[in-house]
């Protein structure tokens, strides 16, 4: 399985048109058809005027296929490309493999934190191993949703999806976390490989399948 997640920075203020354009025309044009949609968000705090959307395949092989197939379809040429494209300044792709199984949170009104971090050189694959032996102190405090490491751009990335209530639950978490034994072990060994760190908080539209 190979996740692609895109990142689109839109004109100021233009993140409910796109939005709008996914709703009517993008998602029921190309449904699950194309690729599996797992989430499609908008940031909140972090990067502004983002919209950031994770989809899944079999693989590469598969992907560039439906993609491929993609492209031919009418509506989604014609139609919606047409509403987006204007509207956006800057498109990132990431291709990550997930190291546990994506998730969902239960029930819906959660907010969410994509993290990515980027670790010295060789070292993401181990990086990666020692925060999943970890999760079980971490996921007393709140939901992983995913955890990947990155193929590219970055192969030195890794990344991780959180799902959180509110504001005061992600505080609550990362607070008691840190009096756990095996994340305070796991922070001594993770934290000198660590180069860059970033954390973006987004909110989930209304057609995304996390919720």
């Amino acid at each position: 399985m190979i996740y692609e997640l895109r990142t689109y920075t839109t004109r100021a203020g233009a993140v409910p048109a796109i939005l709008e354009a996914n709703e009517e025309i993008g998602r029921p044009v190309r449904g699950d058809k194309y690729g599996k949609l797992e989430g499609y968000w908008y940031t909140d705090i972090g990067p502004l005027n983002q919209v950031m959307h994770l989809w899944s395949y079999e693989d590469m092989a598969e992907r560039d296929k439906l993609r491929a197939e993609l492209g031919k379809v009418e509506a989604w040429v014609k139609e919606y490309i047409p509403l987006i494209r204007p509207l956006i300044l800057k498109q990132e792709l990431r291709f990550m493999e997930a190291h546990r199984d994506l998730t969902p949170p239960s029930g819906s009104g959660h907010f969410y934190e994509f993290r990515n971090y980027r670790i010295q050189p060789g070292k993401a694959n181990e990086w990666m191993g020692k925060f999943v032996e970890a999760m079980p102190a971490r996921e007393k405090y709140s939901k992983n949703i995913c955890a990947w490491v990155t193929q590219s751009p970055d192969p030195n990335e890794v990344c991780h999806l959180w799902a959180y209530k509110d504001s005061n639950e992600r505080k609550a978490a990362r607070d008691g976390v840190m009096g756990e034994e095996a994340w305070q072990g796991f922070a001594a060994y993770a934290g000198p490989l660590l180069m860059e760190m970033y954390s973006t908080l987004m909110w989930p539209s209304s057609f995304s399948p996390l919720q």
